[in-house]
């Protein structure tokens, strides 16, 4: 679990700082595995539990990670392939949310609904790769890493949404906007160095409900950035899993 303090700056004038710099070992460090291998019937290979590593429990770690805290918190589960008492809170709180036995063990039941949130292709079981794309291309490609990276990126946070979509009573949530290639950021007007062009961030509203009650669920969902909730959409991030510091800009309500 990785826990990081609020900044001050400005966020324009500290992203633009990032994209210098951090950003280059952000990139690197977040493209994961490529996307073609996690279908609706994930190989789990036995049980998990604390203690557990590899791949499967890196997977595990993905599709919990919008359960990475129960009240507001700046931490996030760290896609390490290590079960360690993070991604075991995590497991607890997603088998709490979906009616499952709560022992933090990752047994059939648990691989079953988990894979039942995922769809054939690779995406969630309520968000769509033609909601995420760029709507320019209806592809991830040209942005700030591979495409492949940016459809990656792309699949944690739709596993992070899906856990938000719970958290607001399984309310429908309407995409704006997700990946967006550099052009297409530029042309709206993102900063340099934009989450979206890392295919790290959405922009979103759900019909009937206000962006504060979005904005305080997604402060549990392992989000690192959270544009205010005064304006006509709510945009989360995982900026800080790329080395940049955390940004609520509403604070923590």
């Amino acid at each position: 679990m990785t826990d990081r303090s609020p900044f001050a700056p400005s966020r324009r004038r500290l992203l633009r700082t990032a994209a210098a710099g951090v950003l280059a070992v952000g990139a690197g460090a977040v493209a994961g595995p490529l996307l073609a291998a996690p279908a609706q019937a994930y190989p789990w290979g036995g049980t998990l539990r604390q203690g557990a590593s590899g791949t499967a429990v890196r997977e595990l770690q993905i599709r919990v990670a919008g359960w990475a805290a129960s009240s507001a918190a700046k931490v996030y589960i760290a896609v390490d392939g290590q079960f360690g008492p993070a991604t075991f809170g995590a497991v607890e709180r997603f088998q709490r949310a979906y009616g499952l036995a709560v022992d933090g063990v990752v047994g059939p039941n648990t691989q079953a609904k988990l894979n039942a949130l995922a769809k054939g292709d690779g995406s969630t079981a309520h968000f769509a790769w033609s909601e995420m794309w760029d709507s320019y291309t209806s592809s991830f490609a040209g942005g700030a890493v591979s495409a492949a990276s940016a459809q990656e990126n792309v699949r944690r946070t739709m596993y992070k949404l899906e856990a938000l979509r719970v958290k607001i009573g399984n309310l429908p949530i309407h995409i704006n906007s997700g990946f967006r290639n550099k052009q297409h950021n530029a042309d709206v007007g993102g900063i340099v160095g934009s989450m979206h062009t890392y295919g790290a961030a959405a922009d979103m509203y759900v019909a009937g409900l206000a962006n504060r009650v979005i904005y305080q669920h997604a402060e549990t969902c392992g989000f690192s950035g959270l544009e205010r909730y005064t304006i006509d959409h709510q945009h989360v991030d995982s900026q800080a899993e790329f080395g940049r510091s955390w940004w609520w800009e509403s604070g923590v309500i």
